[in-house]
C-alpha cells in the first residue's frame, strides 16, 4: 500500500513528506522500506535507546502490518490550555485534572500513593534509619519547608516504555529512570525534586543558605555562575552543590556510577527564586515552577510519590524515615461564606445549595457552625469574598449571568490635582503652537558630553540599566533634554522650516549611587523650538503657564549660567522664593552643533513637581475696581550689563499686592549716556481694593525701589 510517511531517499519527495511506492529489491516486489528515526519524523534525542546511525528497532513483539502511529505511541491527543499566573495548582497535570473533574462535574481520581510495607507512610520525620543525616535551615523565610529522603541500592536503566512517551508528549526528553521518574513527578504534581549523589555530599548535611557576595559557583550546565548575597544556596558542610530552586551543581550530579541518593523536595520563595533567576540569566523548568509560588502539602505527595515510582520500576530502595523541616504556618485560611453577598456581587439569584455544591467540586470545605468556606492549600488565589464570587460565576456559567445596570451611588468621574495641571500645561503649549513629542526615559551616557555637564555634576550620577535594550539605552535621564533635541533634529534634517515640540515625561534622580531605594521621579515639561519664534515667544509661553495658575505677581525672573547647556549670557530661571520652578533660554552653539542643527534653538524645562505645590485652579471673580489707580513713569540708568528681570524683581517685591502692572515701554541706548550704559523706561501702576491710595503712600514705596536700584547700581535718570 502507498501512504505519506517519512521514508529513506529511495521515494518520491513530496511537500508533505515522501511517497512510498512498490519496487523491486533484488528480483523481489517489496511494498515498504526501513527507516531512521528522523526519517519518521522525529528527534533522536527524544528517543535514548535508538542508535546513533541507522534503522531503528522496534520492539520485538510489534506485528506486521501495525499503524506505525500507534506503535510509535504518536497517536496522543494534545490539549492546549491557558492558565493565569495566580492559578499555581493548574500548572500541573493533577491541578488540570481537579479542575476539569469540577467542570464536568466527573469524580476526580487522584493517583494512588502507596509505598511498599516497609516504607509505609507512618515513618519518621526526624530521621533516617540506617543514616546519621541532617538538613539545616538557615533562612527559614527564604525556605519555609523542606523534606529529605535516601533512596539505596541505585540501578540506572532506560525508563518503561509509557513513561518515555508520555515526557516526549510534553517536550521531555527522556533520559534513565531516575531523571525520568523526578520529571514525571515534575508534569504530575508541579512539584520540583532534586537528587544528589550521596558519596559527593560531605559530612551528611544538607545547609539551605544564601550565598556569600561574588562567590563562584558551577551549575549542571558546566558554566560559572557569579553569585550576590540574595541568592539561595544549597550546600553541604564544605562546599555549595546546587542553586536553590534553579539549578544542581556540577559537583554533586548523578552519574553512571551512583549507589546512593538524597532525594529532595522543597518549597522557596517564588520571589526570590524570580529576582535571583533573574541576576543569574538562567530561567530552568524548576525556577518557572518555585517562582510562582508552591503549595508545601503538594510538595510532601509529590515526593511520597517519587518514592512510589522509585520502589515500583525498581530503580532503587527508599529506606524508612525523612527528614521534614517546616517553617510555614499550617493553618488554612477560612472565607466568611454569605449567598447574599455573592448574589449582590455577581447580579445573579444562586441559591445556596448550588454554591455550595460548587465549592464542595472545587474541594472547598463549608463550615456550617460557622458559615465559612476552609480553603485548600493548594488554592493560593483565593483570599476574599469577591475570590468565591468569580469561582461561583466561573462554574455557574458567565453566560447564564443576565446583563444588569449597576446599583449604587455614582459619582462623576475626576482627575487628580496633578493630573488636571498637567492637563492645563498641555492645553497652553499647544494654544502656542506646540506639537506633543514623546522619547525614551533611556538613554546613553554619552548625552552628558553632548549637554556639556561638567565631570563632577550631580546630573551624571544616573541609575543604570542591568538588561538595557542597547547600549544608547544604558541609564535613565536625569536631563530632559535628549530626546525632545533628538526630534528637532530629524525635522531640521528633514528640512521642516519651522518645529515646535514640547514633552510631559519624569526623570530619575537616584538618593544615591549604588541604589538602596527607589529614585526621585520628577516630572517636567520640556519646550524645544527653532525657526519661528525667539527668546521672547518662549519666555512669553511659560510666564503665561504661570499666569494661568495665578502665579504670576509672585514669580521672579533672574538671569543664570548655571545650566551648562545653554548659551552663556541668555538664559534665565523662573522662581519663587528660593524655589527655581522653570529655566530658559537659547541652545549652546556647541549643543546646537552636536544635534546638527544649524538655526538657532531655544529650550525650556518646568519643573511640574515643584510646580505643583504653588499652583492653583482657583479662579476668584474680582468685581471692578472701585478706587482709582495712581500711575508712575520711571526711566532709570544702568550699565548694559544688568539685566531687565533685576529692574523688575525689585519692583514686584516691593510693590507687593499694591502693585497693578509694571510695564516696560522704552529702551533708549545712545551716545549721551555713555557706550556701556542704557536707559529703560518703565510704567508703574498701583491700585488698593478697599481704599483710594495717596500721594504719599506711592512716594514712600518708589523711594523704597529707588534705593534698593541704587545699591545694584541702578539710578533715576
Amino acid at each position: 500500500d502507498q501512504g505519506k510517511v517519512a521514508g529513506s531517499h529511495d521515494g518520491k519527495i513530496e511537500e508533505h513528506g515522501i511517497v512510498i511506492k512498490t519496487g523491486q529489491l533484488r528480483g523481489i516486489k517489496s511494498e515498504g522500506m526501513l527507516c531512521s528515526i528522523e526519517e519518521l519524523g522525529q528527534d533522536k534525542n527524544n528517543y535514548p535507546n535508538a542508535p546513533e546511525t541507522g534503522i531503528y528497532i522496534l520492539p520485538e513483539n510489534t506485528q506486521v502490518g501495525s499503524n506505525g502511529i500507534e506503535v510509535m505511541g504518536l497517536n496522543d491527543v494534545l490539549i492546549e490550555w491557558e492558565i493565569t499566573s495566580n492559578r499555581v495548582d493548574c500548572f500541573s497535570m493533577i491541578g488540570l485534572a481537579r479542575e476539569a473533574a469540577a467542570v464536568y462535574q466527573k469524580k476526580f481520581v487522584p493517583p494512588i500513593k502507596m509505598i511498599p510495607q516497609d516504607n509505609n507512610d507512618k515513618q519518621q520525620k526526624s530521621s533516617i534509619v540506617g543514616y546519621d543525616f541532617e538538613v539545616e535551615v538557615k533562612n527559614q523565610k527564604l525556605c519555609p519547608y523542606i523534606q529529605v529522603r535516601i533512596v539505596e541500592n541505585i540501578k540506572l536503566a532506560p525508563s518503561p516504555e509509557w513513561m518515555q512517551r508520555r515526557l516526549r508528549s510534553c517536550g521531555i526528553r527522556p533520559i534513565n529512570n531516575l531523571v525520568d521518574i523526578t520529571n514525571y513527578v515534575l508534569l504530575e504534581y508541579g512539584q520540583p525534586l532534586h537528587a544528589y549523589d550521596l558519596n559527593q555530599i560531605e559530612g551528611n548535611q544538607l545547609i539551605v543558605d544564601t550565598a556569600e557576595e561574588n562567590s563562584v559557583f558551577v551549575t549542571l550546565d558546566q558554566e560559572e555562575r557569579k553569585l550576590s548575597s540574595s541568592i539561595l544556596l544549597i550546600r553541604d558542610r564544605e562546599k555549595a552543590v546546587g542553586i536553590a530552586g534553579i539549578m544542581g551543581g556540577e559537583n554533586s550530579k548523578i552519574t553512571d556510577q551512583v549507589k546512593t541518593v538524597v532525594l529532595e523536595a522543597a518549597v522557596f520563595d517564588g520571589t526570590n527564586i524570580r529576582l535571583s533567576s533573574k541576576k543569574l540569566g538562567l530561567r530552568t523548568e524548576a525556577s518557572a515552577k518555585f517562582e510562582k509560588g508552591l503549595d508545601p502539602e503538594t510538595t510532601k505527595i509529590a515526593l511520597e510519590r517519587a518514592c512510589q515510582l522509585i520502589m515500583e520500576l525498581g530503580v532503587g530502595k527508599v529506606l524508612n524515615g525523612a527528614i521534614e523541616k517546616v517553617h510555614y504556618d499550617q493553618n488554612l485560611l477560612k472565607i466568611p461564606f454569605s449567598a447574599q453577598k455573592i448574589n449582590a456581587l455577581l447580579g445573579t439569584d444562586i441559591s445556596n445549595e448550588e454554591m455550595l455544591r460548587i465549592f464542595k467540586a472545587l474541594e472547598l470545605v463549608y463550615h456550617p457552625e460557622s458559615q465559612e468556606v476552609q480553603i485548600p492549600s493548594f488554592r493560593k488565589d483565593l483570599e476574599l469574598v469577591a475570590d468565591l464570587a468569580e469561582e461561583v460565576a466561573r462554574f455557574y456559567g458567565y453566560d447564564r449571568i443576565a446583563a444588569t445596570l449597576p446599583k449604587g451611588e455614582i459619582y462623576p468621574a475626576k482627575l487628580s490635582f496633578k493630573l488636571q495641571v498637567e492637563k492645563k500645561i498641555r492645553m497652553l503649549c499647544e494654544n502656542y503652537g506646540f506639537s506633543q513629542g514623546m522619547s525614551y526615559s533611556f538613554e546613553s551616557e554619552k548625552v552628558f558630553d553632548y549637554l556639556l555637564l561638567p565631570a563632577d555634576s550631580s546630573l551624571r550620577k544616573a541609575v543604570t540599566l542591568r538588561n538595557p535594550l542597547g547600549e544608547d539605552f544604558r541609564v535613565l535621564r536625569t536631563v530632559p533634554l535628549n530626546g525632545i533635541l533628538n526630534s528637532l533634529s530629524l525635522n531640521y534634517n528633514r528640512r521642516n522650516p519651522s518645529a515646535r515640540l514640547y514633552e510631559m515625561g519624569n526623570i530619575y534622580l537616584p538618593k544615591q549611587l549604588p541604589l538602596t531605594e527607589l529614585p526621585d521621579e520628577k516630572m517636567q515639561c520640556t519646550l524645544a523650538m527653532y525657526g519661528d519664534g525667539d527668546f521672547f515667544d518662549l519666555k512669553g509661553l511659560i510666564e503665561e503657564i504661570f499666569h494661568y495658575f495665578g502665579l504670576a505677581k509672585k514669580v521672579l525672573i533672574e538671569a543664570s549660567k548655571d545650566y551648562p547647556f545653554l548659551h552663556p549670557g541668555r538664559g534665565a530661571v523662573m522662581k519663587i522664593e528660593d524655589t527655581i520652578l522653570a529655566y530658559f533660554g537659547e541652545l549652546h552653539p556647541i549643543v546646537q552643533e552636536k544635534y546638527k542643527i544649524e538655526e538657532k534653538v531655544f529650550v525650556g524645562v518646568l519643573d511640574v513637581s515643584a510646580f505643583l505645590s504653588f499652583a492653583t485652579l482657583e479662579k476668584k471673580y474680582q468685581g471692578i475696581a472701585k478706587y482709582p489707580s495712581i500711575n508712575r513713569d520711571l526711566s532709570l540708568l544702568m550699565s548694559k550689563k544688568i539685566n531687565s528681570s533685576v529692574v523688575e524683581n525689585v519692583i514686584k517685591q516691593v510693590g507687593k499686592e499694591l502693585l497693578e502692572e509694571c510695564q516696560l515701554f522704552d529702551l533708549y541706548e545712545g551716545k549721551q549716556l555713555g557706550e556701556d550704559k542704557k536707559s529703560l523706561a518703565y510704567r508703574l501702576s498701583f491700585r488698593a481694593k478697599d481704599r483710594t491710595l495717596e500721594d504719599k503712600e506711592i512716594n514712600q514705596m518708589l523711594e523704597e525701589i529707588l534705593k534698593q536700584l541704587s545699591e545694584k547700581g541702578i539710578v533715576l535718570r
